[in-house]
C-alpha cells in the first residue's frame, strides 16, 4: 500500500482545533518576511568566504546561476503553496504527490536544512556583533566570540532569544521582522552608494582565477563529488570553483522555501502566495548580484574569507563611519534570517507531527499564541547546540545540501501531480511544465554534485539516521499505520483512477 495525503483532507487537518496555526500575514508581510529571511546571509556571511575559498570576484556569477536556479524552482514552489497552503513546505508537498516515505525523507531533510542555515547564519550574526562592540572599545575574549570560540556564547544567546520570541505567536514575529527587515535593506542601500564609490577593477582580475589542484584544494574530502565522477573537476576556483560557490551560496535564496512553510498563516493564500514569492526572489537576486559585484570591487577576494566581509571591505577602504551603521544593518538582517529560518523549521516539526511521524504530543498549539510551543522551543535549544560546536563553514554546507535536496523534490512533485492530477484547481499553475521543473532539477543536481565530498559522507549519514527512526517509529505510528481513514484523519491509501483521480 502506496501511504499518499489528499490534498482536500490535508487542508482540512490543518483547521483542526489544538493544531491550527492563525490567519494574519498579508502580500506585504509575507514579503517582507520572505526577503527578511532572504536577504541576510548571502550579503552579509558567505559572500567572503564563498569568494575566498572557491569563486574569486566570479562568485557574481555563482550568484547569477543561484538566481536562475531559484526562479525555475520557485515557480514549483508557487504552484503548491497555493493549492496546499499549509503547514510543512516541501515535506507537505511530497506526502501529496509522492507518498508517506518521500515525505519523511524529506521532512527529516527539512530539519537539517534549517538547523544548520539558522547555525550558520547565527554565527555570522556572533561576528558582526563582536565587530559593532569592538567600534566602541568592547572586545569579548575570543574564547567566547568570534571564529575560533571555543563556545560562540552570543550566537546561542540570540538564538535563545528568537526562541521566546517564536513562542509568543506570529503576530509578535512579523513585526518584529518587518521593522528589522527595512532597517537591514536600508543598510544595503548605504553599503552600494558607499561602495561604488572604492571600486578598483584590479581586484576583480583574473574573475575566475585559475583551478587549484585536488591537493591545492584540500584533498579528497574537499573535492566536489563531480570530480569522484571522473569531470576532473576540483571545488577551488575554475568553472568548477563558480559552480561550488554557487553550492555554498545556494542557501542565500532559501528564503521562498521557508515562505512556504508559513503558507497556512497567510491570509488568502492563493493570491497572497504568488506575489510574495514572485516579489521575493526578484528583489533578493539584483541586491546579492549586486553586493558581491561591489564587495570584490572594494577589496581583493583573497581577503574576504571572514564571517563579515561587508564591514571589512568598508574597513579596508577607509569608510570607519560607516561600519556602524552597516553592522547595525547586518546585525538587524541576520536577526531576521536566523528567527524566520527557525519559524520554518517549526512549521515542518509540525507538520509531521499532526502526521504522527514524530510524536503527536509535539502538535499541540498554544490556545492564546497560536504558537506549537513545544517544538519552539526544542529546537531552539539544538539550533543553539549546533552552532556551539560546529563552524561557520560547515552548517552553510550541510544546510545547503538539505535545501537543494527538497528543491529536487518539490520539483519533481509537480510532475507526479501534474500527471496523476491533471484536472486540480491550483491557484497557481507553473509555466511550461514539464521543461521548468525537469531544468529546475538539472540545475539543483549540478550544485549539489559540485559540493565537497564530506558534505556528501555528512548529508548521507544524517539520512541513514532519518530512515532508521522512520522504520523503527514513525512508519508504524503514522496516522496510516494506526487505521485512521480519509473520513476522519484525512489519509488515504492508494486508491483506483475512479475513486480519487490517481492512478
Amino acid at each position: 500500500m502506496k501511504r499518499r495525503k489528499t490534498i482536500e483532507a490535508t487542508i482540512a487537518e490543518a483547521g483542526a482545533g489544538t493544531t491550527r496555526l492563525t490567519r494574519a500575514l498579508g502580500p506585504l508581510q509575507m514579503t517582507l518576511m520572505g526577503i527578511g529571511v532572504t536577504v541576510g546571509a548571502g550579503i552579509f556571511v558567505l559572500t567572503g568566504t564563498a569568494a575566498a575559498r572557491y569563486a574569486g570576484p566570479g562568485i557574481v556569477l555563482s550568484y547569477v546561476l543561484g538566481a536562475v536556479a531559484t526562479f525555475l524552482v520557485a515557480l514549483c514552489y508557487t504552484e503548491f503553496a497555493s493549492t496546499v497552503p499549509v503547514a510543512g513546505s516541501a515535506y507537505t508537498y511530497a506526502y501529496v504527490s509522492l507518498g508517506e516515505l518521500v515525505a519523511w525523507i524529506i521532512g527529516w531533510d527539512l530539519i537539517l536544512d534549517m538547523t544548520m542555515g539558522a547555525g550558520a547564519v547565527a554565527t555570522g550574526w556572533s561576528q558582526y556583533f563582536t565587530d559593532f562592540l569592538g567600534t566602541f572599545g568592547v572586545h569579548l575574549p575570543s574564547a567566547i566570540a568570534g571564529p575560533n570560540a571555543t563556545v560562540n556564547v552570543p550566537a546561542v544567546l540570540v538564538i535563545l532569544v528568537l526562541t521566546a520570541i517564536l513562542a509568543s505567536g506570529i503576530r509578535t514575529t512579523a513585526r518584529i521582522n518587518m521593522a528589522m527587515t527595512l532597517v537591514k535593506l536600508a543598510a544595503v542601500a548605504l553599503f552600494l552608494v558607499i561602495g561604488v564609490q572604492h571600486l578598483n577593477a584590479a581586484n576583480w582580475s583574473p574573475f575566475i582565477p585559475a583551478a587549484k589542484s585536488a591537493a591545492e584544494s584540500g584533498g579528497f574530502w574537499q573535492e566536489p563529488v563531480l570530480s569522484r565522477l571522473g569531470l576532473g573537476l576540483n571545488a577551488s576556483f575554475g568553472a568548477a570553483g563558480v559552480l561550488t560557490g554557487g553550492a555554498i551560496i545556494f542557501g542565500a535564496y532559501s528564503g521562498f522555501d521557508i515562505m512556504a512553510s508559513g503558507a497556512e498563516e497567510a491570509r488568502d493564500p492563493r493570491r497572497t502566495m504568488p506575489r510574495a514569492l514572485s516579489a521575493t526572489v526578484a528583489v533578493c537576486a539584483l541586491l546579492y548580484v549586486a553586493v558581491a559585484l561591489v564587495v570584490t570591487g572594494m577589496q581583493n577576494y583573497t581577503k574576504l574569507d571572514n564571517a563579515a566581509p561587508i564591514t571589512g571591505a568598508l574597513q579596508a577602504v577607509g569608510a570607519h563611519w560607516a561600519t556602524r551603521i552597516i553592522g547595525l544593518g547586518a546585525i538587524c538582517g541576520l536577526t531576521t534570517v536566523v528567527m524566520i529560518m527557525m519559524l520554518g523549521q517549526s512549521r515542518v516539526f509540525l507538520a509531521m507531527s499532526r502526521d504522527r511521524l514524530l510524536p503527536e504530543w509535539f502538535a499541540h498549539v498554544h490556545p492564546t499564541t497560536r504558537s506549537p510551543r513545544r517544538i519552539v522551543w526544542p529546537l531552539g535549544i539544538a539550533v543553539a547546540l549546533m552552532t556551539a560546536l560546529l563552524p561557520i563553514n560547515d552548517l552553510a554546507e550541510l544546510g545547503n545540501i538539505g535545501m537543494l535536496f527538497s528543491f529536487i523534490i518539490v520539483c519533481l512533485g509537480v510532475l507526479r501531480l501534474r500527471r496523476t492530477q491533471p484536472s486540480l484547481a491550483r491557484g497557481f499553475r507553473t509555466p511550461w511544465v514539464p521543461f521548468v521543473p525537469v531544468l529546475g532539477t538539472v540545475l539543483c543536481g549540478v550544485l549539489i554534485l559540485s559540493l565537497p565530498t564530506i558534505t556528501w559522507a555528512r548529508f548521507l549519514a544524517w539520512m541513514a539516521a532519518g530512515l532508521a527512526i522512520y522504520f523503527l517509529w514513525g512508519r508504524h505510528n503514522s496516522r496510516f499505520a494506526t487505521a485512521e481513514k480519509a473520513s476522519t484523519s484525512g489519509l488515504d491509501a492508494e486508491l483506483s483512477p475512479d475513486q480519487s483521480g490517481r492512478v
